[in-house]
């Protein structure tokens, strides 16, 4: 793995960008609460899922930070059991009571939450020109997940403004939903388990700090949100 600073904007990203989704997800929890009709539990909630975001970021972070990720040698290695939690929280955040009301959201911001795919795309990009991470996972590469953070947009834009309807978002959702899981696999088939594209060009830098919240969080948060938005329609 080759050094790198947190004062280099591309690696910041992995900061801030994870940081700006939890505080997302905490905001639309209250927005959720209030429109359900239980304004007076809405700061609980909001608190109640700002303690859960830590906790895990935390966690996942502190793992990174002591190199427990990069035991490929282990069966299972511990990044796979990292991937199947994330799928299993994915899916319990979307489909449990918080998923239900988040889907009460007004569908536009629904949608708008997946734009933070755009800037992620472009940081990851960077990183490849700093050796950091291997070309195939870049839109230079196999990965075409920048199209749907730059149409998520678009299409916000066009359902807020009542030009577009349901039938787009839905289209927009599949798209995105199978864009996501091309890169799932795409970055699976990249860790030394597999090394699929060679040797030269291994995903590694997933189970270093910082840039482990792009799975734990980022990739969590997108199937999340596709998942939530298949329940608002």
């Amino acid at each position: 793995m080759p050094p790198f600073s947190l004062a280099d904007p591309p690696v910041l990203a992995f900061l801030v960008l994870p940081a700006a989704v939890a505080i997302l997800f905490v905001w639309g929890t209250a927005a959720a609460w209030r429109r359900s009709g239980d304004a007076a539990f809405a700061g609980r909630a909001a608190m109640m899922a700002a303690a859960g975001a830590l906790i895990w970021m935390g966690a996942t972070l502190a793992l990174a930070d002591r190199g427990t990720f990069q035991r490929w040698d282990a069966t299972p290695p511990p990044f796979a059991l990292l991937v199947v939690a994330i799928l299993v929280l994915g899916g319990s955040i979307a489909f449990s009571p918080l998923g239900a009301r988040l889907a009460r959201l007004p569908l536009w911001t629904l949608v708008a939450a997946q734009a933070f795919r755009l800037p992620l795309e472009i940081s990851m990009h960077a990183l490849v020109g700093r050796g950091l991470m291997p070309q195939q996972m870049s839109y230079s590469g196999r990965n075409f997940d920048v199209l749907t953070g730059t149409t998520a947009i678009v299409v916000a834009g066009l359902v807020a403004a009542r030009v577009a309807g349901r039938r787009l978002v839905m289209a927009w959702n599949i798209a995105g939903l199978l864009l996501l899981v091309n890169i799932v696999i795409v970055a699976i088939l990249s860790t030394p388990r597999f090394a699929a594209f060679g040797p030269d060009h291994l995903n590694v830098f997933v189970t270093y700090a910082p840039f482990v919240w792009l799975p734990a969080v980022l990739v969590l948060a997108a199937l999340a949100g596709h998942l939530i938005v298949f329940r608002a329609l």
